[in-house]
């Protein structure tokens, strides 16, 4: 699936985009090949010119998103001349990422466990490698974070980020701002992640 911007989306590109949306609205297994032809205007048999099954195109679409994120995460994190420009780079990417795509977002965060065995396996390794992007830029950015905070750190802003597809309360603009103020913030308080952590007692 073609980031926007690029060229025009092939009959492939468009079938990804419509299953992404059916997908993310009714579930994998509540969606059916006609359904997704149907989206695109063609038969559902016809899709099978194009993927050799329903599995095969949820497998190629995480495998293009967790890529996408990737690719776009190191760029930025590579253009930046510090590492906080580096963390607001990221942090602005994966927000425009989410407010582009929240279909995607949705499908990645539900799916993962529809995917082939190989498939999985290959989205799992590129969603640590973009973790690990984050944890290593965190850690450069906020002094004395030990790994595994910086690494609970990362999911914590994705679970936040991310959520923004169940929500309309703000036009994009608002959003994008305040998501992007708010990530920051988590990461960058004093103290919010440099302290020790206490853990929290049994009930």
């Amino acid at each position: 699936m073609p980031p926007p911007g690029d060229a025009r989306p092939t009959r492939r590109d468009q079938i990804l985009t419509a299953a992404a949306e059916l997908f993310a609205r009714h579930g994998f297994h509540g969606v059916g090949i006609d359904d997704i032809g149907a989206a695109v205007g063609i038969s559902g048999p016809a899709l099978y010119r194009h993927f050799r099954s329903k599995d095969a195109m949820l497998g190629e679409m995480l495998t293009s998103i967790s890529e996408r994120l990737l690719d776009g995460g190191q760029s930025r994190v590579e253009a930046s001349p510090d590492p906080a420009q580096a963390l607001r780079a990221l942090v602005h990417w994966h927000v425009e990422f989410a407010l582009d795509d929240p279909a995607l977002i949705t499908v990645q965060a539900r799916n993962l466990a529809n995917l082939t065995d190989p498939d999985r396996r290959r989205v799992r390794a590129l969603q640590r490698r973009y973790v690990e992007v984050w944890v290593e830029t965190i850690r450069k950015t906020v002094s004395g974070v030990d790994e595994p905070t910086a690494r609970a750190a990362a999911h914590a802003v994705f679970g936040l980020i991310n959520s923004t597809p169940h929500s309309s309360h703000l036009d994009r603009a608002q959003m994008a701002e305040l998501l992007g103020r708010m990530a920051l913030a988590a990461l960058t308080t004093a103290g919010v992640l440099e302290d020790e952590l206490t853990p929290v007692s049994g009930r």
